[in-house]
This record gives C-alpha cells, structure tokens and sequence, in this order.
C-alpha cells in the first residue's frame, strides 16, 4: 500500500499507470490468498499455521494453488505484479535515487514472509489428526476464476495500462 501511495504522490504517467495495474492485480491475488487460507481453515478448523503443515502429502493441488498465488503475489516475472512494481519502481527512482533502497527493502520482507507462509502451510509433515476432505471442484473454479484473469492481464497488460 505504501508504494502505491509513493507513486500517486509522484503522479508521473508511469508511476500512475504502475498504480493503477497494481491495484488490479493486488485484488485478484490477495482474494486468491484469502480464499485458500478459508480452504484451509474448512479443513483444519484452525488458523495456526503451524498446524496446517503438510498440507502437499494430501491435497496436491492446493499446494500447486498456493504455490502459484504465492508466486503471483512476490511479483514474479511475467506476472501483473511484477509490471506494475517495475513501472513503480522506475518513476521512484527517477524522482529520487534513494528510493531504490527502500523499494528493496520492501520487496525483501515482503518475498520472505510469503514463502515463509508458503512453506510453513504447506511442508512439512501433517499436524492435524482428523481426516481431511478432499477439495471440491468448486474451489478449483473459483481459485481458476481468480487466476486466469490475472495471467491473461499479465500476457496483455495494454487492457488496464
């Protein structure tokens, strides 16, 4: 939120144009995020995260759900994310060098926490006693009807740029 605030103060058309591709994309991955952490929660009754390691023994493809949420989410390449952060980025610092360092910094926590979430949730060996149950085609819909927006975005970001 601090960096979209950042470049709307800039108000340069690259940094405007990062803006507005970031808040795109910050919606349908955090909601992609948020929706897998209530599949979690309706499996395991328990929002310690401890608790829900291994996760990828049992139910594969939400581990492959989270895996590619988490990645669209550290702004990997070619993703949305990734585009607009660059955009961002680049009218900081062409506004103020030292921005560069602080724009680091924040894309270092921000990537180690994800793949601490990613890894604490879904490694590891399995917590929980009680039988889980299988993922619903359902959930695959919905988690597919977050993403693919996103990806098709990503492949042509000339429709919200």
């Amino acid at each position: 939120m601090g960096l979209v605030i950042a470049a709307v103060s800039i108000q340069t058309q690259w940094a405007l144009t990062g803006t507005m591709a970031m808040m795109i994309a910050h919606g349908f991955t955090s909601s992609a995020l948020f929706c897998l952490a209530n599949t979690t929660y309706e499996r395991t009754q328990t929002r310690i995260m401890i608790l829900t390691r291994g996760f990828h023994n049992i139910l594969p493809m939400t581990t492959a759900w989270w895996l590619l949420a988490s990645l669209m989410n550290i702004a990997t390449p070619p993703s949305m994310n990734f585009t607009s952060e660059l955009l961002m980025a680049s009218a900081m610092f062409n506004w103020c060098p030292t921005t560069i360092i602080m724009f680091g910094l924040l894309m270092l926590i921000t990537a180690s926490y994800t793949l601490h979430m990613f890894l604490s949730t879904q490694t590891g060996t399995l917590m929980v006693n009680t039988p889980i149950q299988p993922t619903h085609s359902r959930e695959h819909l919905l988690l597919l009807l977050h993403i693919t927006p996103l990806m098709l975005i990503s492949f042509k970001p000339e429709l919200v740029m």
